[in-house]
């Protein structure tokens, strides 16, 4: 077996152990969505985990970083990786994908799904002959199922992209989009800066990025994949909310459709997608929290269409949607290992 180094020069030894089950291994397996990976695969019936990297926590068992998973695992996080594997989850930093695969050779017998941005627009998607697909199951389906390797999209791009690819699949996009749209405290990650502490997130919310988001290049890449020559502006305004995870934006456009039309085309577009559902009742973030489910809300207000897409940004904005594509490069039932459990209240 072909041996590689990481970035600490160490050599990478393969796990031991063996079975039909799928062997994953996590990069970066101390964060949020690295956490948010490990309670989801360490319950799906499918897969083993063959390892999860970090060199901070090298040797340290998983339960002492996310201490929720005490009784759940008895894992360790490893220095080593390792080439025994069918599928490889990146849970790094944007840019620290494509510096960990320029310094270390993954065959390409091993699919990887990366969860940062390095390559999710078209321009960036191949590296040392490696290409991506964009994993958003709701647009990319077949695609997904016959890649060597997925992009998994980012969080506001995917709420923000299923309250709007119904639309764009009839050329129906043809107006400005408005949206205002707030996170959670998990959607700026682990490390912490001025605007992640307790007493500056709690009780207060702020604007950052405003028509400038970095995801509004893949919502339109993906707009434009629907509708050839979408130019119309997406007017986006980011909040950061004071709880700590989910995502709710809402999303108005001109349109003739009316209220029944739109929602029979959001309807019909997300036939057969198990975690997108589509409603004209009111929504709120209670509902889909824990969960690896967008509901969208759709509703007609003059010449109007108003849209409401809500989602849990680590599970079907990250962890949980990167599963998700897992599923659908092995052949696996899309849901298995996602069946997770609302809050509810």
């Amino acid at each position: 077996m072909t041996e590689f180094k990481d970035n600490n020069d160490a050599t990478l030894a393969p796990p031991s152990g063996g079975g039909g089950a799928i062997r994953a291994g996590i990069i970066g397996g101390a964060g949020y969505t690295g956490g948010e990976m490990l309670r989801i695969l360490i319950n799906h019936p499918n897969v083993e985990i063959a390892f999860v990297h970090s060199n901070s926590n090298a040797g340290n068992y998983v339960y002492q970083v996310h201490t929720d998973l005490f009784g759940d695992t008895d894992l360790k996080f490893a220095a080593e990786l390792s080439t025994d594997i069918d599928v490889l989850f990146l849970c790094v930093g944007h840019g620290d994908a494509k510096k960990f695969l320029e310094a270390n050779a993954i065959p390409d017998s091993v699919k990887i799904i990366d969860l940062s941005q390095d390559f999710r627009l078209n321009q960036n998607s191949t590296l040392n002959g490696k290409s991506f697909v964009y994993g958003l199951p709701e647009l990319n389906r077949e695609a997904i199922k016959t890649a060597a390797n997925i992009a998994n999209p980012g969080c506001f791009a995917t709420c923000l992209q299923l309250g709007l690819l119904p639309l764009a699949s009839k050329g129906l996009l043809n107006n400005e989009v408005h949206v205002t749209a707030t996170t959670g405290s998990t959607g700026a990650g682990q490390s912490l800066s001025p605007t992640s502490h307790f007493t500056w997130r709690n009780d207060n919310l702020s604007v950052y990025k405003a028509f400038s988001h970095q995801h509004l290049n893949e919502i339109g890449q993906s707009l434009r994949q629907l509708q050839a020559g979408f130019d119309k502006a997406i007017n986006f305004i980011p909040y950061r909310g004071d709880f700590t995870r989910g995502i709710i934006a809402s999303i108005y456009t001109e349109s003739d459709l009316s209220e029944g039309e739109a929602l029979a085309l959001y309807q019909s577009y997300y036939d057969g997608h198990p975690f997108t559902h589509v409603t004209n009742r009111n929504i709120d973030l209670k509902q889909i929290v824990n969960t690896n489910k967008c509901f969208v809300q759709v509703k007609k207000h003059d010449n109007k269409i108003f849209i409401i897409s809500i989602m849990d940004n680590l599970l079907k904005g990250a962890s949980g949607q990167a599963v998700q594509n897992m599923n659908l490069l092995f052949g696996l039932d899309e849901r298995a290992g996602l069946r997770l459990k609302a809050i509810g209240f």
